[in-house]
């Protein structure tokens, strides 16, 4: 063989075993389990943090890592309990809550009824000597506000409103009273997420728009409908107390209406 041939050869093995390298290395990077990933949130050190940009409810973005795993979290410490709440635009809530504890019972929620992949994993932390919700950061490329602004299509109308029919169903459940289209998160493969629900679980006994009922998930339907309450009561101990008697009556309502409009058009219109 020729010097100049050898020389190549000996080039492209290295880079043949640099690539190799690159692709064992992305193998091996950890794909921790919900499990983990509420372990890491509730015990791994934080090396980092800053003020988050967006919200109103004083969130910090952190940085945690236990030396096998670094990864970012988001750390909401409020807990606001008035008996009367004046807004800006001159309305009034009585009772009004606003409290991290309730991201937690959102995602418990979420667990008993199959829909905590649409939700980032939230576990209870103190830090900087508050108690607060951690939740872990999701690889998003925009909020839906953002998605409106900028007017981006979607690209697959169908599979979006199927996910997006998903968030307004657990949205009648929680209540939400402060839901809007920064608390949907976008990631890169079109995929939903529903963050901060702080301002969630109502007191009120029915949906408050049943105009967002209109289709459902046959799974999800099937989970709403032998949703337990005492189970509730228990996943939920000291998140919800009093408030997961109403989660009860709105599920009630929920699975009445599609029950109806299954009754008037058939399962085929109904659910998908």
């Amino acid at each position: 063989m020729t010097p100049i041939y050898l020389r190549r050869r000996l080039f492209l093995a290295v880079v043949a075993c640099l690539v190799c390298g690159l692709f064992a290395i992305a193998g091996d990077e950890p794909n921790p389990t919900k499990e983990q990933i509420k372990r890491f949130l509730a015990t791994a050190p934080v090396v980092k943090s800053h003020e988050s940009k967006k919200g109103i409810t004083h969130t910090t973005r952190l940085t945690l890592s236990d030396g096998t795993i670094t990864h970012d979290a988001s750390f909401q410490p409020i807990d606001e309990h008035k008996r009367e709440k004046k807004f800006s635009n001159g309305a009034v809530e009585l009772n009004f809550v606003d409290s991290y504890k309730y991201n937690i019972a959102a995602y418990a929620l979420a667990e008993l009824i199959g829909m905590d992949d649409m939700l980032p994993v939230y576990v209870e932390r103190k830090y900087a000597g508050q108690q607060g919700s951690l939740s872990w950061w999701l690889p998003v490329k925009m909020d839906e506000a953002d998605r409106l602004k900028q007017k981006i299509p979607v690209p697959d109308p169908d599979a979006w409103k199927d996910q997006m029919q998903k968030i307004w169903v657990f949205d009648q459940l929680v209540s939400d009273a402060d839901a809007n289209p920064t608390n949907l998160l976008i990631g890169e493969k079109w995929q939903i997420w529903r963050i901060d629900f702080s301002r969630a679980f109502r007191l009120n006994k029915e949906p408050k728009d049943y105009k967002e009922l209109v289709r459902c998930d046959r799974q999800l339907l099937r989970r709403l409908k032998t949703l337990d309450g005492k189970e509730l009561t228990e996943k939920t101990k000291g998140y919800l107390d009093k408030d997961g008697a109403a989660v009860m009556m709105r599920r009630d309502k929920i699975v009445e209406r599609f029950q109806k409009l299954i009754a008037e058009k058939g399962e085929k219109e109904v659910l998908y």
